[in-house]
């Protein structure tokens, strides 16, 4: 077979949203993937021969729904025999770093036709539970799937004493620093938020799958009321992601050879032009170095451009990951992006609007973008997937036209590019400043809990709680708290700060 015939090409893609179904009659997640897979064989024209053809099955790890052997049992639905049975770890990223391996496998000959498949039913889940009903939904599989990826805690016992193992707690640290690092206001600050996030909206509201297809202007977005309250500051709820969802999603990769051993029309196929993916060093958060950039994120979309010889300027159409702000203007950062760039930072509308099912969204993005590409053909895309706090990053990047350069076949993930790592030391008393900070809210939307990131003079980083002061609390909404210094004393299960 010639090295071109290697190619390894996206042929089928789907989506499924459900919404507003009776939980009695909704979908199970089984059904839910076997409907998404079908649907990317017939999308492409090869139908059942594709299906029957294809020899690894991956399936996304799921939050809502537990399967003995998921791809055993979709195997079984499609009339598939796969030689691999897979099922991912944790993480965001995790879903196109299994889009990027099964590439590579189909470039080497290792495999002929991968389904890469992901689903969450966190809604139906959530209603059923809610009317007392027991949902019938098939659990089992024969067999022991694979695990792809390494199963890790994302999060320290002191970064979990403090609740920051919850994204809507982490990440509002991140976005108080870039705030600080820019020297903005607070009231200017939430008003960028609201523009940045508002284009978003404005994608989600022509998405057929998203789960709120509504634009929402900017002071909608960054205006608190009771409806849209703070979560932790500074975000309102319709700045965070949204998990209670049903949704699924399918992709469909085989080789150009592959491809049209099977008929597939040439139009359908978008070429994979590569992929990397790593994780950060320092993986924890609280022992890195600055809480306002992400250095991976430049890291990983930089090797897959200089991998492929792409400037981003070339870049037509993005998805940049989306759980929370921060995420997005870290990779804008990584990207060189400038805030005033025309071209959409997504195709879906966004985790906190299309929604995030859960592991899978960059599957969801990646159907998204295979048909945006198609609609524009020679076009070129690039996704990312992020996993846990920033702690994890995979990119990829697409097109209809065949790459410049061949794809590295078996590229490794990056390896840590290792960093100062800060001592924490939550026995530290004494003087300290503010490096970043968030207010927890109740959801009645009342502030409950001041969370402090503060450094001594000696470069020891301590995680402690303001005092439980409601006028405190708000005082810290309204103006600036890095910076601020004050001292630590001992307490439990953190160390408390007063602010000087």
């Amino acid at each position: 077979m010639e090295a071109d015939d290697r190619r390894p090409v996206v042929v089928g893609v789907a989506q499924r949203t459900q919404r507003g179904v009776d939980p009695r009659e909704a979908a199970s997640p089984l059904g839910l993937l076997e409907a998404c897979a079908r649907i990317a064989a017939e999308e492409c024209g090869a139908g059942r021969r594709l299906l029957a053809a294809v020899d690894r099955i991956g399936i996304v790890s799921s939050v809502s729904w537990r399967f003995a052997n998921g791809p055993r049992l979709l195997a079984e639905r499609i009339g598939a025999r796969p030689a691999e049975e897979l099922v991912t770890a944790t993480g965001g990223s995790v879903a196109q770093r299994l889009v990027d391996d099964s590439a590579r496998r189909i470039a080497t000959g290792a495999c002929r036709v991968a389904l890469v498949a992901g689903v969450e039913a966190v809604n139906s889940r959530v209603r059923a539970r809610r009317a007392g009903l027991e949902l019938g939904w098939e659990a089992g599989g024969d067999g022991q799937p694979a695990a792809f990826g390494e199963e890790k805690a994302g999060s320290s016992a002191v970064e979990n004493a403090a609740g920051l193992f919850l994204p809507p707690f982490m990440y509002p640290l991140f976005e108080n620093a870039i705030r600080a690092r820019r020297g903005e206001t607070i009231e200017g600050h939430r008003a960028r938020l609201g523009r940045l996030m508002s284009r978003f909206t404005e994608v989600a509201a022509a998405n057929p799958y998203a789960w709120i297809p509504k634009t929402r202007s900017a002071e909608e977005l960054s205006t608190v009321t009771p409806e849209n309250r703070f979560i932790a500051f500074p975000y309102p709820k319709w700045m965070n992601a949204i998990l209670d969802v049903d949704q699924a999603a399918a992709v469909v990769l085989t080789s150009v050879a592959g491809a049209r051993a099977l008929g597939i029309p040439e139009e359908k196929w978008v070429h994979w032009w590569g992929g990397a993916d790593g994780e950060e060093d320092p993986w924890l958060v609280s022992e890195r170095p600055r809480f306002d950039v992400s250095p991976l994120a430049a890291r990983t979309t930089r090797a897959v451009l200089d991998a492929a010889g792409v400037g981003v300027e070339e870049i037509d159409h993005f998805d940049l990951y989306s759980c929370f702000p921060a995420a997005v203007q870290m990779q804008q950062e990584a990207l060189g992006l400038a805030e005033d760039d025309p071209r959409p930072l997504t195709v879906t509308g966004g985790l906190p609007y299309a929604g995030g099912p859960g592991n899978a969204y960059t599957l969801l993005s990646l159907a998204a973008l295979v048909e945006r590409l198609r609609a524009d053909p020679g076009s070129l895309g690039l996704l990312t997937g992020v996993s846990w706090y920033m702690t994890k990053h995979s990119v990829g990047l697409f097109s209809t036209a065949p790459p410049r350069r061949e794809p590295g076949a078996a590229a490794p993930p990056l390896p840590p590019a290792a960093a100062e790592r800060v001592a924490v030391s939550q026995e530290l008393t004494g003087d300290a400043a503010v490096e970043t900070y968030t207010v927890v809210h109740e959801k009645d939307g009342t502030p409950a809990r001041g969370i402090v990131v503060a450094r001594a003079a000696d470069g020891r980083r301590v995680i402690a709680e303001t005092a439980r002061d409601r006028a405190l609390l708000e005082a810290l909404e309204t103006s600036e708290g890095v910076g601020r210094r004050g001292r630590v004393a001992a307490g439990s299960p953190l160390p408390r700060f007063d602010l000087a």
